[in-house]
């Protein structure tokens, strides 16, 4: 089969990056859908889980009905599927056509076709990166496993960034299972050898976690959350140890420039910077030219 995608390749070269463009473009609007829910079934999730921990070690009846009123509940079926997509303002179901990828934000003018309450451009925006990178990975890798992978983890990483940015929140339902799929990838040496990928997501874990513990040692603060910890080995198990330092280089250079120059314009000293964002932009940089960063800086630094 492989050899079958390397023939149509030859032969139509535009065909496969197309086809990218296209599924990317799905799977970006399918992306917009788990960065909204996926937080949000989380939190129901722990709320299930308090009700539960009240239930179990509350005696009085009565104080445990007074604290599960304040743990809001729904009993709507709520996960990544269901219910359909609707309008935030008037919740009114959104017409299929008007759920095609890119274009069908602008087939409805960027407003409900029924209250005409404006839609956030973030959707068509986020569509459209993920088309472009899933085209860009497609072309740099070509039709095989490795891209197919490759392009599994850009759009892992699209999810967590937003989803950071968003709520500070980096879930394990991606990492862990990213994490996991990035060492099974790499048992068949996809990406790297398998060594490397053990190392990185061993060191990955351990960087920032001594990061923390010193940082929190000196000043008493928590200066990032396990969920950085998780995703940097996850990047480690995708692309090996060697590709550690780029990333905590460019992540940290990216998060200083950025959140020096926020400060700048207003923003809270106090309020914590998310880190996710940088880790998934420096984890994609890597990914796509970590080799020929580290050869050019070889060749600057050798004499």
């Amino acid at each position: 089969m492989i050899e079958d995608f390397a023939l149509v390749h030859a032969h139509y070269p535009l065909a496969f990056p197309l086809a990218a463009l296209v599924v990317g473009a799905l799977v970006g609007s399918f992306l917009n859908v788990v960065v909204y829910r996926l937080p949000i079934m989380l939190n129901r999730e722990w709320q299930q889980q308090a009700i539960a921990i009240i239930d179990e070690s509350v005696n009085d009846p009565t104080v445990a009905q007074n604290l599960r009123k304040h743990l809001p509940q729904s009993a709507e079926k709520f996960n990544l599927l269901f219910p359909g997509s609707r309008c935030p303002s008037c919740g009114s179901a959104i017409r299929p056509w008007h759920n095609i990828p890119v274009i069908g934000y602008f087939l409805i003018g960027g407003k409900c076709a029924s209250c005409e309450a404006a839609i956030g451009l973030r959707y068509p925006i986020v569509e459209g990166a993920t088309a472009l990178l899933t085209m860009t990975v497609m072309m740099a890798f070509g039709p095989t496993l490795s891209g197919a992978a490759l392009i599994v983890l850009t759009w892992a990483l699209i999810a967590l960034a937003l989803i950071d940015y968003d709520t500070q929140l980096l879930p394990d339902d991606i990492t862990l299972p990213l994490l996991w799929l990035g060492l099974v990838v790499n048992f068949f040496g996809l990406v790297t050898p398998f060594g490397n990928a053990f190392l990185g997501a061993c060191l990955g874990y351990l960087v920032l976690w001594v990061v923390f513990q010193l940082f929190k040692l000196v000043t008493g603060k928590e200066g990032m959350g396990y969920g950085d910890f998780k995703m940097l080995a996850m990047l480690g198990a995708w692309l090996g140890v060697q590709s550690l330092p780029l990333i905590i280089i460019l992540s940290s250079f990216a998060g200083a420039v950025i959140g020096g120059a926020m400060i700048a314009f207003g923003r809270d000293r106090t309020k914590p910077i998310k880190f996710g964002p940088f880790l998934a932009i420096a984890g994609w940089i890597a990914m796509m030219w970590g080799d020929q960063i580290l050869a050019r800086y070889l060749a600057l630094t050798t004499v």
